[in-house]
């Protein structure tokens, strides 16, 4: 005879066959999952430390059906997480163990490409490189390239505000989008920003891009084009010297130099990666720099002459120039190439994502030096160099619960450092669920109220991706007893620059 259920197993099956009832009218029967088997491809995104199996998962394949699902989960009071291609690496599409993941993924259309006004409106579910790959027999491609784009999607890239290897020169994710389509958590059909130059009313595309599923359900998405440049050219530099590295990035900005893209590899992660992909990359090194100029031929040859004279005066022991364009794309086929092959070398890697002034790149690479030793924990560095936004990979397996502890705690440190260093908690990848404790740490009670508030205006109910990004003043206060449990400083006095 089987044992009775308990009852919270009762209340999660009780309220799964409610949801699926409200559900069933509005969606295909092919569009609705909530089987075991059917929905745990579903637990997790990038970051697989942390899973969790969701009720239901819905695929809806119009605007008309979001629009009857999030109407449905409203009226019965159920949270909505809504998810792309899932690569993000902050747990921001971590599902809610008692809500509906909302997948995006059908949305996969590319709507329109205008070369005369050099945009593209594509669907939510499209993906980064598909957009310039669409765009490209009109000479005009899609700046932002995070290292995922053959798979994320425009969707994700909206929610997170991603940036990529170019977007020293180019911007983010917000400088390229135009127009954001969508629905609010009632189902009601909003739009952000417009195609015009300016936008009636308050501007508040830059309050959705970035916002990460908590203000509403991106569908469709007018981005921005440019034309290609006629050439790219891209230096290796290789330092004997971690700070000699940081000063060189330091240097080409003062000298007015804005590279199409300016990224450092630790020799760790360059051993990792020349492994893989055999980029050609400087294994004596304990530092190598890619600065790439784009332009007109004789814009690329002035700048790379520049930034060639800049490098040498920093002290680089060694500097390659790609020949070609089959040579350039080895380069940064090796710096995107930086994930999966830390994958190879660990069975397990948590992506940290913090940002901190370019002057003090040497700092931290130097602290995180020490962290491997403090957590007995290897640690690969890459990172946008340009605009100071690191993602050091910590190597761990997360078979072992104790090496997954120190692990967090290695990652915490990196971000409360960051603080300390004049920066901040993240840069490109979000907050979701890992950096939720470090939001403690930089912002102050009132400022997280006031983000409270914002939510607040566009979701009352808090159903949109609840329990992300936004730590509650109860978290924060037990985070910070066992900070000060720790002999660390409390919260208030960690030095702001």
């Amino acid at each position: 005879m089987n044992a009775p259920l308990p009852a919270a197993a009762l209340d999660r099956a009780a309220r799964q066959r409610e949801i699926v009832a409200a559900l069933a009218p509005v969606v295909p029967a092919h569009a609705l999952l909530w089987q075991p088997e059917d929905t745990v491809p579903y637990e997790c995104d990038g970051l697989t430390a942390y899973r969790q199996q969701p009720l239901v998962v819905v695929l809806p394949e119009t605007e008309g059906q979001v629009a009857a699902v999030l109407k449905a989960c409203h009226a019965l009071m159920v949270p909505v997480v809504a998810r792309g291609a899932g690569t993000g690496l902050s747990g921001g599409a971590l599902p809610h163990a008692l809500g509906v993941t909302l997948s995006l993924a059908k949305f996969n259309k590319i709507l329109k490409v205008d070369a005369t006004s050099r945009t593209a409106t594509v669907q939510c579910g499209v993906r980064n490189l598909a957009i310039s790959e669409a765009a490209a027999p009109h000479g005009l491609y899609y700046a932002p390239d995070p290292s995922s784009q053959i798979a994320c999607t425009i969707g994700g890239n909206v929610a997170e505000n991603s940036g990529g290897v170019h977007c020293l020169k180019y911007g983010l994710t917000l400088h390229n989008v135009l127009r954001v389509r969508g629905f609010t958590v009632e189902g009601e059909a909003v739009e952000f920003g417009s195609l015009a130059l300016d936008t009636p009313g308050l501007d508040l595309l830059p309050v959705v891009v970035g916002s990460e599923g908590m203000l509403a359900v991106t569908t469709e998405v007018t981005v921005k084009l440019v034309p290609k440049p006629q050439l790219a050219r891209c230096i290796m530099a290789s330092f004997d010297d971690i700070r000699k590295a940081g000063e060189a990035v330091a240097a080409v900005i003062a000298a007015g130099i804005i590279p199409a893209g300016l990224e450092m590899m630790d020799k760790p992660m360059t051993a990792a990666v020349e492994d893989f992909v055999h980029a050609g990359y400087d294994l004596d090194a304990e530092a190598i720099l890619l600065c790439e100029s784009d332009g007109t031929p004789e814009e690329v040859a002035e700048e790379i002459g520049r930034m060639l004279d800049v490098l040498a005066g920093a002290g680089a022991t060694r500097m390659e120039v790609s020949k070609d364009e089959a040579q350039r794309l080895k380069f940064w086929s090796g710096r995107k190439n930086a994930f999966p092959a830390s994958g190879r070398i660990s069975p397990d890697y948590m992506c940290m994502d913090s940002t901190i002034p370019r002057k003090r790149l040497a700092d931290i690479l130097l602290a995180i030096a020490e962290m491997e030793r403090k957590y007995q924990l290897r640690c690969a560095n890459v990172f946008h160099a340009g605009d100071g936004n690191l993602h050091p990979l910590i190597l761990f397996d997360a078979n072992d619960p104790d090496q997954l502890h120190r692990c967090e705690l290695f990652g915490a440190d990196i971000l409360e450092t960051s603080v300390r260093l004049g920066g901040t908690v993240t840069g490109e990848h979000g907050v979701g669920v890992e950096k939720l404790n470090s939001m403690c740490v930089q912002f102050t009670p009132g400022e997280r109220e006031q983000m409270f508030a914002l939510k607040a205006a566009f979701d009352p109910a808090g159903l949109l991706n609840p329990g992300k990004v936004i730590p509650t003043l109860q978290r924060c206060a037990e985070y910070g007893r066992m900070h000060v449990s720790k002999g660390l400083l409390p919260f208030p006095q960690l030095e702001r620059f």
